[in-house]
């Protein structure tokens, strides 16, 4: 089941610009940042509001760190903007499975890490009306969710 709307990806050429916009404009404030080399990307994630099921919902900031990364390829092809609508669900595993049964292509054969130690994985854009979609287990919930299979 999806709990609630984890974060907004939003891909940047400059991600300290970005940070600074968001915070002079809205008042929000890097929650966590970190360098993810998997997917070539540095990142902060904006904390906007806790959430009733334990969570939070974020702003995530993506500044490419190599150009053969997917953010880069999407930032040459857009330019800056929304990259990716994640939802929160407490077991990534069962509800991507829930999903491809449903004929949606999920992109991650077995998820991955993610920001903040969180499990994710993407649902095809070409399957959700054009918008990437991602699938994120907190970290802490995996654990639980694994022990109740």
């Amino acid at each position: 089941m999806l709990t609630r709307i984890d974060h907004i990806g939003i891909a940047c050429f400059d991600l300290d610009k970005t940070v600074e916009f968001y915070r002079a404009t809205y008042g929000f404030e890097v929650f966590h940042s970190e360098v993810n080399e998997e997917q070539g990307v540095r990142e902060a994630m904006l904390k906007i509001n806790d959430t009733g099921d334990g969570g939070a919902s974020y702003l995530q900031l993506l500044e490419p760190t190599r150009e053969d990364s997917t953010v880069a390829k999407w930032l040459a092809k857009n330019g800056e903007g929304v990259h990716h609508i994640a939802f929160g669900t407490a077991d990534v595993d069962a509800q991507a499975a829930e999903i491809k049964a449903k004929g949606i292509r999920v992109l991650y054969e077995e998820p991955r890490r993610g920001s903040m130690d969180s499990r994710i994985t993407f649902l095809h854009p070409k399957d959700c009306g054009g918008v990437l979609t991602e699938l994120v287990t907190a970290a802490g919930q995996h654990t639980e969710a694994a022990e109740g299979h």
